[in-house]
């Protein structure tokens, strides 16, 4: 912190010669919240907006740990290069309750609901900025909107003409080369990424675990990934533009445990993922007043890792059991959106989308039939301003999925302006979170060599499960000081969920299996509340210094007569939780910055274990300078400079590490 105390010790002397105006003219600009571009002190709800320079300056590589910059979100690594999510607690190993969008495509899996950042054919480096809608959101991008929509806005081929290369090396294992082209002229451009990166995640050998789940050991996390994207941008005539885009990634993974256990063998160590997309756009500008857009997407995501394993236990032969964790999934969607503006004092958007989706799982579901589904929605929303300091928005979302029927979900939101930049907001809105094939129709079996079960882990709910579904209210007050150069949000929210979906053991208990535990998804019985506040702010007090915090204290607590969930779920968020990103520009090209993160105790629901309050404190040194026309920065990064934590699992050791990196772009 030594770091950032003089850098706003520098700042105090140099703020004198900046004029107000070099900062904060406008508050950002936000897509996400109602398909409407507004400023964030006009959107119906909280947002945060992560922006390139924030991504610079964290030192972060991979996506998900992005949203360790925005309040109320736990992020954690889990294992088999899955990451987890949360958002006012809730959250496990799939982070089934986002909806995350990358630019307008949804990586939301339909088999587990989880979202697989490892094999997103994506760079960092290509990311523009990212927009985290904090809160329901179904009005706008339907059910499973249900925690928070994420949407990463890539960049463009304009944005990046020429050639540009990154290299990255350092501590536990870690490597990373991207380079990327980008060409054209004013009617078409293009931009082509091909990427390798290599993560060695936490600590291998397991001498000392903290709780029951985990055995001395060896941990094997360990990845590797390679990826190809490309997007290619028409100007058809002045009021008509194209776009398309591609990607395709494939990961070498090493997972799983070397203990003395036998059911340890049951998770493969090698590990092979494959994904690809499509996607393609066309927006129309009418007239002034109404513009229109349709896209369609295919996305394709392939999971295999097998393994024959002779299983003796507790003095029984079970035989050679056949572990198959093949899983195909796949994504078609086309979507129509209308933009209009009907009177100076109102305006909206509309649309409707088709979606469908296929999972194939042989183990998973002890079948081998493809699971389909298909929903259809439609969706509007307004914008109204009764009076100069009065908005008023509305909007809501009709969906027919293949499990759930028919779901409505609205949202309503009155801004008050007190004075010029600063806005009283209140809002109220209702999300779905429809149940995925697993949750439905899972039954994971293992089988013999010989074609007998040798253990069944799930079974099917019986009688199908509902929605989850969330009533969220909250206050807000949004601001720009700018004598200050302070941009501010704060919001206290009180949500209401019931009909949660979780997992618990089955009634099924004589299955002839090493593993006695049949579990089940099922509606936990009784209601959820959470409540609580948040805050964030943008200092940016002079040109060189730039500083963005975050803190969220929340409550959580249950009526449940499940002893599991109710212990377990009050705490399944930190009750303290904040972060901070300060950037210094030291001058002649020099740039440093400090991230620094304290996240309290919590419970990962499910598959994960209770993880510590920890604090950890990144810092990121770089310099950027001209080589014979060549735009270059190097940069060295520590990550958790301080003490080792465990994170998602007490097996999962996050230890100090550096490592250098080398931009070039020309």
């Amino acid at each position: 912190m030594l770091l950032l105390g003089c850098a706003l010790a520098w700042s105090a002397r140099t703020s004198a010669a900046v004029t107000e105006s070099d900062f904060l003219d406008e508050m950002p600009v936000v897509l996400s919240v109602s398909r409407l571009s507004q400023p964030v002190t006009e959107a119906p709800a909280a947002v945060t907006v992560i922006d390139r320079d924030m991504i610079r300056a964290s030192g972060f590589r991979d996506i998900p740990d992005l949203l360790r910059l925005v309040p109320g979100f736990t992020v954690a690594y889990t294992r088999d290069n899955t990451w987890a999510a949360g958002y006012h607690g809730l959250g496990d190993a799939f982070s089934r309750r986002f909806q995350v969008l990358v630019d307008g495509r949804s990586i939301y899996s339909p088999h587990y609901g989880a979202v697989y950042w490892s094999d997103l054919p994506l760079s960092i480096d290509d990311i523009e900025r990212i927009e985290v809608v904090r809160g329901p959101n179904a009005a706008s991008y339907g059910a499973n909107s249900f925690a928070a929509v994420i949407n990463i806005i890539t960049k463009t081929p304009a944005q990046v003409p020429g050639e540009f290369a990154s290299l990255q090396l350092g501590e536990q294992g870690m490597r990373g080369l991207t380079v990327r082209h980008g060409g054209g002229d004013a009617s078409m451009r293009y931009r082509l990424t091909a990427s390798a990166q290599q993560r060695d995640r936490f600590e291998r050998d397991i001498t000392e675990k903290t709780f029951s789940s985990g055995d001395n050991g060896q941990y094997f996390e360990a990845s590797k990934t390679y990826f190809v994207n490309g997007r290619m941008d028409w100007q058809l005539s002045p009021k008509s533009d194209a776009m398309a885009q591609f990607g395709l990634s494939q990961g070498n993974w090493n997972a799983g445990r070397r203990v003395d256990e036998p059911r340890a063998a049951l998770e493969p160590l090698e590990q092979d993922s494959r994904a690809l997309y499509l996607q393609f756009a066309y927006h129309k500008v009418v007239s002034p007043r109404r513009e229109w857009r349709v896209q369609a997407y295919y996305a394709r995501n392939r999971f295999d890792a097998n393994a024959l394993v002779p299983i003796v236990y507790g003095g029984t032969d079970y035989g050679v059991v056949e572990v198959n964790q093949y899983l195909l999934q796949t994504r078609s969607n086309i979507e129509l959106q209308v933009n209009e503006q009907w009177m100076p004092n109102l305006r909206g958007v509309w649309g409707g989308e088709v979606r469908h989706d296929t999972v194939n799982s042989p183990e998973n579901y002890h079948s081998g039939r493809t699971l389909r589904g298909s929903l259809a929605r439609v969706f509007g929303n307004l914008e109204w301003r009764p009076a100069a300091r009065v908005l008023v928005q509305g909007g809501a979302m009709l969906e027919q999925h293949f499990y759930t029927d028919t779901d409505i979900s609205p949202r309503a939101a009155v801004i008050f302006t007190l004075t010029p930049g600063h806005v009283i907001r209140l809002g109220v809105s209702r999300a779905f979170r429809s149940p995925t094939f697993y949750e439905e129709e899972g039954n994971k079996t293992l089988l013999q060599a010989s074609g007998g079960v040798a253990d069944v882990v799930t079974v099917p709910p019986s009688g199908g499960l509902d929605p989850e579904r969330i009533l969220s209210r909250e206050i807000a007050y949004v601001g720009q000081w700018r004598p200050l150069r302070l941009e501010l949000d704060l919001r206290l929210y009180s949500d209401h969920i019931d009909h949660f979906i979780g997992q618990v053991k089955s009634t099924v208990t004589d299955v002839g299996s090493f593993q006695p535990k049949v579990f089940t998804f099922t509606n936990i019985d009784g209601t959820i509340d959470a409540e609580g506040g948040e805050l964030q702010l943008r200092w940016r007090p002079t040109r060189a210094l730039d500083v963005s915090m975050h803190y969220a204290r929340v409550f959580l607590s249950t009526n449940t007569s499940d002893d599991h969930f109710i212990k377990d779920i009050p705490k399944s968020a930190p009750r303290n939780n904040w972060g901070l990103l300060a950037r210094y520009q030291l001058g002649n090209g020099w740039e440093t910055s400090v991230f620094a993160q304290r996240n309290g105790t919590q419970k990962w629901l499910t598959e994960g274990d209770v993880t510590r309050e920890f604090n950890r404190v990144d810092a990121r040194l770089a310099r950027r300078w001209k080589w014979q026309g060549h735009d270059v920065e190097a940069a060295v990064v520590g990550q958790n400079l301080g003490s080792d934590y465990r994170e998602f699992r007490d097996t999962n050791i996050f230890s100090r590490r550096v490592y250098g990196s080398l931009n070039v772009a020309w």
